[in-house]
């Protein structure tokens, strides 16, 4: 580790800490309808959208009638999502003459950027046609994105209000995310991009001769529109088949900060309209200050690894001294590739600027740690927030069984009903996680997938699943994944990871806005101090250690004590 990759680190740090607060405020003042600096603009536009629709903003919904609209939603765009990916040869935009998505996998692609996982079982330029690229999956990226926001302010609602029977308008929420946050900032984060080297055209692949002599295909396309929506979204789905590792995707080290930038930003700022949603920011801290907290654990320990190197490749006597090059790319180094991986896993963004799989185990092992605990670490566009929110649900209801008395948070109740749902919400992570990757384990179909044997031939197995369930996205490259079984089984996990979580917080979000605010008194217990944050990272961590370790002990732990031992797999 040295001075610089701590000096990068902590710039990341102080500008994510200093938009937090102002973009929190944007983002309250258009989620309640306010007008923002924008409205003269857009205004006209999200009437005119609303009145093309059908749409009544003021009509607000129950938490079953605002699950339902965004099931629907999700049917439709699946629906149209799968027949564009089966029929791209038939349409235009195709000037590389793209076939035809075999049907296991345009499913498995359809669900991916429905559920804002963005798995990706091909190579974006080797597959996909620029329409598939613009009209199919960079639309979901926004629409997935701005559900997640919209799912999230539901949430921030049912603790908000006070018996109340709605939890809001979801097509409205889904209006004003899209026209007010995601599209403004992705035009000026296109052309930031366009500026840095991103292309964005609709030309054929430029064929040119090395000079060695040989051939090389150069793959264009309208990469800079989707690459912002990509990151500000947490998507990650690459237009390339390297993702932000291609120069194309990610050409200087100044678009490498402002792509982690852009994945934290807005997951970071929904915790600061949850605190003024409560009628005190101090809760939002509380619960940033959580996230950060398992966030500098993970990106210290990512880097430490990282930065020391194989020992195996110092014992050849290789210069080590740069840390563990493989799979890095020279102008980040190990600093901005640890600091990367630990902010795409921790958001569910799963985009990569190096490749996990080479990764030290201990440096693999955090990145999927991340995302085992739920993607709850800044998380995903609006998911991180309400995962977060859950799991404090959980730690006030233990912290009322130790005091022996009904636990509170922000003023409601917390009771059976809530802590059941909260359960089965939490619980339905390792289920999908675990469950598949043991199937995968002792299947031939499921063995036939890992590029190695070994506990890092099943560190790629469980890394997918668990990708997958978190909705992340991201891979240990060395599973072949485009297979029927993966297709299949990780479309399930993925539908499990997304839906298994919404639909019981919704349920919880509306057993909450119908209770009334409890005063606080003596006996309150504080939400907004650090015996709070210390109780909320404990639970978090311990519910993850229980849940996950014996499958953690059987991929990278066991690796790692095999690399030291001096043992290859």
């Amino acid at each position: 580790m040295t001075i610089n990759g701590w000096v990068q680190i902590a710039l990341f740090i102080a500008i994510l800490l200093l938009v937090t607060r102002p973009l929190g405020g944007y983002l309250d003042s258009v989620m309640a309808g306010r007008r923002t600096f924008l409205s003269p603009v857009l205004l006209p536009i999200e009437r005119g959208l609303y009145r093309l629709a059908g749409i009544d903003p003021k009509e607000e919904q129950s938490w079953w009638l605002y699950a339902r609209a965004m099931i629907v939603f999700h049917i439709v765009g699946f629906t149209f999502l799968y027949l564009l990916l089966r029929l791209q040869d038939l349409l235009p935009l195709n000037p590389q003459d793209m076939t035809s998505i075999p049907p296991d996998l345009a499913g498995n692609t359809a669900v991916s950027f429905l559920t804002n996982t963005n798995w990706q079982s091909y190579g974006g330029e080797s597959t996909m046609s620029y329409l598939s690229q613009m009209a199919g999956l960079a639309v979901q990226n926004f629409l997935s994105a701005a559900t997640g926001i919209a799912l999230a302010m539901a949430f921030v609602r049912g603790f908000a209000r006070a018996e109340a029977k709605a939890l809001g308008n979801f097509w409205a929420d889904m209006v004003r995310a899209t026209l007010y946050v995601l599209l403004p900032a992705c035009i000026l984060l296109t052309i930031f991009y366009v500026w840095q080297g991103v292309p964005q055209n609709l030309a054929s692949y430029v064929d040119a001769t090395t000079v060695e002599g040989a051939k090389q295909t150069i793959a264009q396309g309208p990469v800079a529109s989707q690459l912002a929506i990509k990151m500000l979204g947490t998507n990650g789905g690459g237009f390339f088949n390297a993702n932000s590792a291609h120069p194309y995707e990610n050409p200087t080290a100044f678009s490498n900060l402002i792509q982690m930038l852009s994945i934290f930003v807005i997951g970071a700022a929904m915790t600061n309209v949850f605190g003024r949603a409560v009628g005190d920011e101090r809760q939002g801290w509380a619960i940033f200050a959580a996230m950060g907290v398992l966030f500098l654990i993970g990106t210290f320990f990512a880097y430490w690894a990282e930065a020391g190197g194989n020992p195996l490749i110092a014992a050849l006597g290789v210069d080590n001294t740069a840390g563990n090059m493989e799979g890095k790319e020279v102008r980040f180094g190990t600093s901005l590739s640890a600091l990367f991986a630990v902010v795409t896993t921790a958001a569910s963004c799963g985009a990569v600027n190096a490749m996990h799989d080479s990764f030290m185990p201990l440096g693999g092992m955090i990145p999927l740690i991340n995302m085992l605990l739920g993607e709850i670490i800044i998380g995903g566009v609006g998911a991180g927030l309400y995962g977060m929110l859950l799991f404090a649900v959980l730690a006030i209801f233990l912290a009322g069984l130790m005091v022996g008395r009904t636990p509170e948070y922000v003023g409601k109740k917390i009771e059976a009903r809530e802590v059941k749902m909260t359960m089965l919400a939490i619980l339905s992570l390792p289920l999908a996680i675990l469950g598949f990757t043991a199937l995968a384990s002792v299947l031939p179909v499921g063995l036939a997938g890992p590029a190695n044997a070994g506990p890092h031939g099943f560190s790629e197995i469980f890394y997918a699943y668990t990708s997958a369930a978190a909705n992340n996205g991201s891979a240990f490259g060395g599973l072949s994944a485009n297979t029927v079984f993966y297709n299949g089984t990780l479309a399930i996990a993925m539908m499990i990871g997304r839906f298994a979580v919404i639909i019981p917080m919704l349920a919880v979000a509306g057993s909450l806005a119908a209770k009334r605010k409890a005063a606080a008194s003596v006996g309150t217990f504080p939400t907004h101090g650090g015996l709070f944050v210390g109780l909320l990272v404990g639970a978090i961590l311990i519910v993850g250690g229980l849940t996950f370790l014996p499958a953690l002990a059987l991929g990278p732990i066991a690796e790692h004590f095999a690399l030291l031992a001096g043992t290859l797999f």
